[in-house]
């Protein structure tokens, strides 16, 4: 069986380590895989093909900026990713992100249309039946039930149309070419319970729906222990004791940044946006005063110098070691996000022995409950800080948070995706 998933990028964020864990999944099973992708690089360890060029990504910045016609724009490189899949031949289409500056997203469902493969499309977002942004919760607006125009987030929400308001045009258009004229044996995936609801109140309500929780390495995100490696940033013999069990990488973090006998809350984020909750943890650091330590990573340099004494702020990171490090060394991570499908931040926490507080935000709520974390209603600091003080006076297990990661082992997660291509492409071959 041969898999050809689509994606924006590969390796790279969330969605594009998830491609790269399908396709090793379908290799373990003995299948075979292809990633194409229209953006950045992919790792050297992966069968992947980009079909997208810088030049090519500016010119669908600049296309929906002016014209707010996001998707449907990169014509050619559609062109180019169509030729590929008939020399590939796949018995199986799957979809990840579609937006992303990268494709004509008509020339391709029309293309789906007339190919007959069975088509599989994870959902990460709500793009698919909106007509601009990827998210509305934070805005309270329900129009995609109905029918999208006058968007209160074109400027202000990715893709970022900023400089008209095509809402109401775009989604008419996916409403046709999704809803009027469906994909044949098309499956759409969300990794939430709670999008999956919203799909059925969609224009997208006639496809089946499956849910296929995101899964993560517990391998690499794991309780603090000698046996793991620290970030090369870590000095691997600071803070050991003679004759004191090795120091892991999270303890001799927290020794390297001077906060022995402090609270440690932890945020993570790729982009610090406000539907992330970024003045939640400002506030919070101000409520919670000494005996406390804010760390964000993922800020920009312009946030990073803007933010004040109590609350530590660090670029993103690449390295899982480091990440991991830091899961490990925090007592608390804080998901104060204010629209979110289902956050595998949550999971890598858990899976390093840390439990959670989130607010009771989309589908991030899934992966927490009282064994392992707190649910704050959104938007409650005052809970969000009476949670952290209760973990303070009494602290979750670590065994405890391990084991509600253990079901999120990402190859039993991706292994789903394995068995629902084999279920369509056995569906296709019956009379």
């Amino acid at each position: 069986m041969k898999v050809l998933q689509i994606n924006t990028v590969c390796g790279n964020g969330s969605v594009g380590r998830i491609t790269v864990d399908i396709s090793h999944a379908l290799e373990k099973e003995g299948e075979e895989s292809l990633i194409a992708y229209g953006r950045r690089e992919a790792p050297a360890n992966v069968n992947a093909w980009r079909f997208g060029t810088d030049r090519d990504m500016a010119v669908h910045v600049l296309h929906t900026f002016f014209k707010g016609e996001h998707g449907f724009a990169s014509g050619r490189q559609t062109s180019r990713l169509i030729e590929r899949i008939e020399e590939y031949d796949p018995d199986v289409i799957h979809l990840h992100n579609i937006h992303g500056f990268y494709l004509d997203v008509e020339q391709l469902f029309w293309y789906l249309r007339q190919a007959g493969k069975p088509v599989v499309w994870t959902l990460h977002d709500c793009w698919a039946f909106t007509g601009h942004c990827a998210y509305s919760d934070f805005a309270g607006c329900e129009k995609w039930k109905t029918a999208c125009e006058k968007c209160p987030l074109y400027r202000s929400a990715y893709p970022y149309a900023l400089f008209r308001d095509n809402s109401r045009d775009n989604f008419a258009r996916k409403r046709k070419m999704l809803a009027e004229n469906p994909v044949p044996g098309m499956v759409l995936v969300t990794p939430s319970r709670w999008l999956a609801s919203l799909v059925k109140e969609s224009f997208l309500k006639e496809y089946p729906v499956r849910v296929i929780y995101n899964g993560i390495d517990l391998a690499r995100f794991r309780p603090d222990s000698k046996d793991r490696l620290a970030s090369q940033t870590l000095d691997a013999k600071q803070g050991v004791t003679p004759g004191a069990p090795e120091a892991g990488p999270g303890e001799l973090l927290r020794e390297k940044l001077g906060l022995r006998g402090k609270m440690v809350i932890l945020g993570v984020a790729n982009m610090w946006e406000e539907r992330k909750g970024y003045p939640y943890f400002v506030e919070l650091a101000s409520r919670l005063g000494e005996g406390f330590q804010v760390i964000l990573i993922g800020l920009d340099r312009k946030k990073r110098k803007s933010l004040p004494g109590n609350v530590m702020g660090l670029a993103r990171t690449d390295s899982v070691e480091e990440l991991a490090a830091y899961y490990a060394m925090a007592d608390v991570y804080v998901n104060a996000t204010l629209e979110d499908n289902f956050p595998t931040t949550n999971l890598e926490a858990l899976a390093c022995g840390t439990p959670v507080i989130t607010f009771a935000t989309g589908g991030s709520v899934e992966s927490v409950d009282e064994s392992c974390g707190r649910i704050v209603p959104k938007g409650d600091l005052e809970g969000l800080k009476e949670a952290v003080l209760s973990l303070k006076e009494q602290p979750l297990s670590p065994d405890a948070c391990r084991k509600k990661a253990m079901g999120y082992d990402k190859y039993d997660r991706f292994r789903e995706y394995v068995e629902l291509y084999r279920e369509l492409v056995t569906m296709k071959g019956k009379p």
